[in-house]
């Protein structure tokens, strides 16, 4: 659907039945973000917050929380933008079916950025702290903008078809941040913002940046979209919403969306850090304080009627999990075309999207073998591992098509099924230690430092995993052991003391189990809550994939290493007790949930 603002979007999900009002003042401490997780936890409509606690403006939230929605938001324009991606990513298709692509090259001519200085005039300033501070979670160390587009420039080829356009998240206030002159950038240096500023940087210039919120619901997409390389997000935001992005630059020579609601200007100097955060984060847990860019607040335009747009990220399913599946209707096919021999791949939303991945690609290097084993799908992984977001993975599972036709990477129990059914876990676990994962992970050794494993499976089922709980027993201070799925045990293990009492107790539990019969487990998770880890498959894998470093955590029952290959010949141990190093879990506050009773959402 071709909108023209921000509010035309809100007219149109209302008057079909996607909007739910809330007239009365809400505090934007907590309140807001409340509502806005119980209406999103009932697959409820978008929210308009009319009145919001020390700010002039509306807010709202919730526009992308169900994939329905979404897609029907872009109802006009899916189908086109669908060829424009495919184009990109496999250019012969285009000669192979040239009535089904004849339109595709129109539309993305159509969707160039048009600059127009007439559109200054429909701007108006204002101050930070006069906009909405919504403070999401009771330890964020300030007010967030949660959904921004955060527009740079290249300083060696400065122009907007030379821009990067992304969602960094901004703090707005909090710390030790001036007071309307200084806002917080978080961002990983490998990001389109990093290498802009990083050019700055080496020219010892300012990074001019322009944060825009709100606009066409296609602005936000387009900034959170993984675009083919040289595919601009302006571009793709035009193809998108049907409409091209308008934009001028303001006497400063900042580049302003005309699209946009809110439009913040300001710059970044080499060196100029400050600590940003807490923030309760998509992993489900606070990613902490720590030195990142701080930007010199030079404007802040809004338009006449402006509406402010945020969103909650915490422990999936959340908002940026129907953001994900939309983005997967539309470049789900991009991807495989990139890494040869890749047929399949899935960021698994409930394990906080980069802890884990599944893979599917295809084995066909030893055909000739009697036993098949893993050995393309370990080229595919490593590339899997190079690939842009997807380098942020940290456990990689990936499994031979030929093995199962039928196989497929959403569902998660099954795929799990598979792989630990065919895994030998004396060969088949390949370990890259100290690398990087990602900054919001603390389950590592540092920030952004940790360790990342791929675990092959091909050929035959090596065992049959158990659908009971075998009658064993356990070392003494591990209790509540249960089966959470066919051939994997959660047990409660006793409280994490340090590296050294682990050791003595990985010993132990070795030694222990050294003659038990486990043929038919495949994998035991120490835990600390066994009853919440095995109630659904959804908190398994966030237990163990988010509180798990694999290099130091990841053990064996008769493990060994040969050829500086670590491997075991009993089950596999993860270590998914949390540690003094981690971050705390998202908690929402007590108070605040009964405060918004008085609400009565009739969801």
């Amino acid at each position: 659907m071709g909108y023209t603002s921000l509010a035309a979007c809100i007219e149109d999900l209302e008057k079909h039945g996607h909007l739910l009002r809330i007239k009365e003042e809400v505090d934007p401490y907590l309140e807001m973000a409340a509502i806005h997780l119980k209406v999103f936890e009932a697959g409820g409509p978008a929210i308009y917050f009319e009145k919001i606690k020390g700010s002039p403006f509306p807010a709202v939230s919730n526009l992308f929380g169900t994939l329905e929605r979404s897609k029907f938001m872009f109802r006009d324009t899916l189908k086109k933008v669908g060829q424009l991606v495919d184009l990109r990513s496999d250019p012969m298709k285009a000669l192979k079916n040239p009535l089904r692509y004849a339109g595709a090259g129109l539309n993305a001519v159509s969707a160039l950025p048009m600059q127009q200085h007439l559109f200054k005039s429909i701007f108006q300033k204002t101050t930070i702290s006069q906009l909405p501070q919504i403070v999401n979670w009771p330890m964020d160390g300030g007010p967030f903008v949660t959904m921004p587009q955060v527009y740079t420039e290249d300083v060696d080829k400065p122009g907007i078809m030379n821009s990067n356009l992304g969602m960094y998240r901004i703090q707005l206030a909090g710390n030790d941040y001036l007071k309307d002159q200084e806002v917080g950038l978080h961002y990983q240096i490998h990001r389109g913002i990093g290498v802009h500023q990083s050019k700055a940087n080496a020219a010892g210039k300012p990074l001019k940046v322009s944060i825009f919120v709100g606009g066409p619901p296609a602005h936000p997409l387009a900034a959170v979209m993984p675009l083919p390389e040289g595919l601009s997000e302006l571009t793709f935001a035009g193809v998108l919403g049907d409409r091209r992005f308008r934009y001028f630059y303001d006497d400063e020579g900042f580049c302003i969306s005309a699209d946009a609601d809110f439009v913040i200007t300001g710059t970044v100097y080499p060196d100029s850090n400050k600590p940003e955060g807490p923030f309760g984060d998509h992993l489900g847990y606070y990613s902490l304080a720590h030195p990142f860019p701080v930007m010199k607040v030079h404007q802040v335009y809004h338009k006449k009627d402006a509406i402010w747009s945020f969103t909650v990220v915490g422990r999936p399913p959340q908002e940026d999990t129907s953001f994900g599946a939309l983005i997967h209707e539309i470049t789900g096919s991009a991807i495989p075309q990139e890494i040869h021999g890749l047929k399949e791949v899935n960021a698994v939303d409930a394990a906080g999207v980069h802890p884990l991945l599944f893979a599917i690609g295809s084995e066909r290097y030893t055909p000739y073998l009697a036993e098949r084993r893993p050995q393309e799908i370990l080229t595919i992984a490593n590339h899997i591992l190079g690939k842009n977001q997807l380098s942020l993975a940290k456990y990689l599972f990936i499994a031979a098509r030929e093995d199962n036709e039928k196989l497929n990477t959403n569902n998660i129990e099954q795929f799990l099924i598979h792989m630990l059914s065919r895994l030998d876990p004396a060969r088949d676990l390949h370990f890259h230690t100290n690398t990087t994962i990602d900054t919001l992970d603390y389950s590592g050794t540092g920030l952004n430092a940790g360790s990342k494993v791929v675990f092959a499976a091909a050929g035959e089922e090596k065992r049959k995993l158990a659908a009971t709980l075998p009658e064993i027993s356990f070392p003494e201070g591990f209790t509540a052991a249960q089966l959470s799925m066919p051939g994997v045990i959660v047990v409660n293990a006793p409280e994490y003391v340090n590296e050294m009492q682990t050791a003595e107790t990985v010993m132990l539990f070795e030694k222990h189990f050294r003659d038990e019969k486990l043929a038919e487990i495949a994998l035991i998770v120490w835990c600390d809550d066994a009853n919440f880890a095995a109630a659904d498959i959804n908190n398994f894998v966030w237990v163990t994939f988010t509180r798990s470093n694999p290099a130091v955590d990841i053990h064996g029952v008769n493990s060994f290493i040969k050829d500086k290959h670590w491997g075991c010949r009993g089950p596999l141990i993860i270590d998914a007790r949390k540690k003094p190093h981690h971050a705390p879990e998202l908690i929402a506050d007590s108070a605040t949930e009964q405060n918004i009773g008085r609400f009565n959402l009739k969801l």
